[in-house]
C-alpha cells in the first residue's frame, strides 16, 4: 500500500501523482496525515534513528546531503520522516510512486535538479522521495543511479521489503540504508493521545474508552497510519451519536470488526494458546480453526503458533502420521519467509493437517519414560562391543572387539545388545494401532524378537 504521494509549492511537480504534504493542515486532510510529525522531535518510535550525530539528524538538522533507502513495514514512519524533511530542510521535495511513475518521470526530475545546480549559488537542491521503491524495475532503479552518485538529488526512497533482494547493488550501496521498526503499542497508544488532543487532530472533542483503546491498539498491530484511520472512523461514529466518549461498540461499527477479548501478556494467551492445541489434540478441526482465527486477530506472533504447532505435531500426533511434523516445520519457516497477513493461510493448511492427523503421544510418552529412568540412576555402562573401537589400544581392552555389523545380516538385524544391562528388555516406545503407527507397530514388536533372540 502506497503511504501518500505529496509535492511542495515551488518543487518540480511529479508526472503523476496528487496530495501535497502543504495540505497537512488542511481540515478535510485524513486524520493520519494532519498528525504527522513536522520535525523530528514528535516522531514516535524509531528512537535507535534519533541519536545526535545519526545520519538521519545530520541529514534534517545539518543539512547535509546523502541518500537514504527507508525499509520497515507499513505504517512505522517512513512517509513521516520524508514529510520531516520537506519541512526542516532548506530543499525543494519531489516525491513520485513507483505504482505510477516511469523512468521518463525519474529522469524529468533529475534533469531539473541538474539544471538547478549548475545555475550557480544560492540554488535550492532537490529532495527526491520515491515512495515503495521495490516496485521499480531494474532499469527505473538504474535511472536513479546517476543523480544519486553527481548528488544531484539526496534521494530518500521507501521499501516494505528486504531491499538485498528488491533493490539493485549499484543503488544500495550508493544509499544508507535505514531500517524502521514496527512500532509498540506504548508508541500507538502516544500517537492515539496526540490526536485526541492536538489541534490538528481532535482537539479534545472526544475521549477514548480504555476497552476501545485496547482493541484498538490489537487492530494497529504497530501500523500508526491504521491505528489513526480507524480513531478517525469511530470518531465520526460518536460524532453522528453526539456523544463525547469513543467506546468499544462505537468503534467496532466505525471499523467492521468484532473485539477479541484477548489479553497477550495474561491468562488468555495461554488459555487461548492451550485450547488451540487441545482442539487439535481432540481433532476438532473447526474449534482449532476458531482458536487459531481469534490469536491471529488479537495480533498474536505467529511465530509462537507455529511453534506450538511443531511441538504438537509430535507431542499428539508423532508417529501416527509422520509427515505431520515436516508439515508444521514448513509452517513455521513459511511464517518467517512472508510474514502476516499471508502467513495466516500457511498456519491454517497446518492447522487442518494435525487437527485431521491420526493422533498418537507414543512418542513423547517414550521419550519421558527414557529421560525418568535416567533421572532415575539408571545409566549402567556401554556394553563392550558398542564402545568406540577407532583408538589405539581399544581392541586390547575389548572395545568393539565382538561388534556385528547390522548391514551383514540379511535381515539387516542382528540379535545383540544395545542397552545398558539395566534398562535391557525395557520397552520405552509403545506404539498404537492408529494411522500409520500401526505398522510400526507391527515392525518394531518383530525387531524386538530379532533383537533379544541371542541364544
Amino acid at each position: 500500500m502506497s503511504e501518500g504521494l505529496f509535492d511542495i509549492p515551488g518543487a518540480p511537480a511529479p508526472a503523476r501523482g496528487g496530495g501535497s504534504l502543504a495540505d497537512m493542515d488542511h481540515t478535510a486532510a485524513p486524520l493520519a496525515v494532519r498528525m504527522r510529525p513536522r520535525s523530528l522531535d514528535e516522531l514516535v518510535g524509531q528512537q535507535h534513528l534519533l541519536a545526535p550525530g545519526s545520519p538521519l539528524r545530520r541529514l534534517v538538522e545539518g543539512d547535509q546531503p546523502m541518500s537514504l533507502l527507508l525499509w520497515g513495514p507499513p505504517g512505522t514512519g517512513k512517509t513521516t520522516i520524508a514529510a520531516v524533511v520537506s519541512h526542516q530542510t532548506n530543499r525543494k521535495f519531489v516525491e513520485l510512486s513507483a505504482v505510477t511513475a516511469g523512468v521518463k518521470d525519474v529522469r524529468q526530475v533529475i534533469d531539473g535538479a541538474r539544471r538547478d545546480l549548475s545555475r550557480g549559488t544560492g540554488v535550492v537542491e532537490t529532495v527526491l522521495f520515491i515512495d515503495e521503491v521495490h516496485r521499480f524495475t531494474k532499469a527505473q532503479q538504474d535511472a536513479l543511479l546517476p543523480g544519486v552518485e553527481n548528488r544531484w538529488v539526496t534521494l530518500v526512497a521507501a521499501t516494505t521489503e528486504n531491499p538485498f533482494f528488491s533493490v539493485i547493488s549499484p543503488l544500495l550501496s550508493r544509499s544508507l540504508l535505514l531500517t524502521l521498526e514496527s512500532l509498540t503499542d506504548d508508541d500507538i497508544s502516544t500517537l492515539l493521545d496526540r490526536a485526541l488532543t492536538d489541534e490538528r487532530g481532535l482537539n479534545g472533542e472526544f475521549e477514548l474508552a480504555e476497552d476501545a483503546r485496547a482493541h484498538l491498539l490489537r487492530m494497529a498491530g504497530g501500523d500508526a497510519r491504521r491505528a489513526l484511520t480507524y480513531l478517525e472512523a469511530a470518531a465520526g461514529g460518536a460524532r453522528a451519536k453526539a456523544a463525547e466518549s469513543i467506546d468499544l461498540k462505537t468503534l467496532e461499527t466505525a471499523v467492521d470488526r468484532a473485539a477479541v477479548v484477548y489479553d497477550r501478556a495474561g491468562d488468555q494467551h495461554y488459555d487461548v494458546a492451550s485450547a488451540l492445541i487441545k482442539s487439535i489434540r481432540g481433532s476438532d478441526v473447526d474449534a482449532a480453526m476458531h482458536y487459531l482465527a481469534r490469536m491471529i486477530e488479537a495480533g498474536e506472533d505467529p511465530r509462537f503458533i507455529a511453534r506450538r504447532l511443531v511441538i504438537s505435531a509430535s507431542e499428539d500426533i508423532g508417529m501416527g502420521d509422520p509427515t505431520a511434523l515436516g508439515v508444521a516445520v514448513a509452517a513455521a519457516e513459511a511464517v518467517q519467509l512472508i510474514g502476516m497477513p499471508e502467513a495466516r493461510i500457511n498456519l491454517a493448511q497446518a492447522v487442518v493437517a494435525l487437527a485431521l492427523a491420526p493422533k498418537s503421544n507414543a512418542v513423547i510418552m517414550a521419550v519421558d519414560a527414557a529421560i525418568a529412568d535416567v533421572k532415575a540412576g539408571k545409566v549402567g555402562p556401554v556394553p563392550p562391543h558398542l564402545r568406540d573401537a577407532h583408538y589405539a589400544g581399544a581392541k586390547k581392552i575389548g572395545h568393539g572387539s565382538s561388534y556385528q555389523y547390522s548391514h551383514n545380516d540379511p535381515r539387516g538385524i542382528v540379535p545383540q545388545q544395545y542397552a545398558p544391562d539395566v534398562i535391557d528388555g525395557t520397552d520405552y516406545y509403545k506404539p498404537t494401532r492408529r494411522g500409520g503407527e500401526a505398522a510400526y507397530a507391527d515392525r518394531v514388536a518383530n525387531i524386538r524378537k530379532i533383537l533379544r533372540d541371542r541364544e
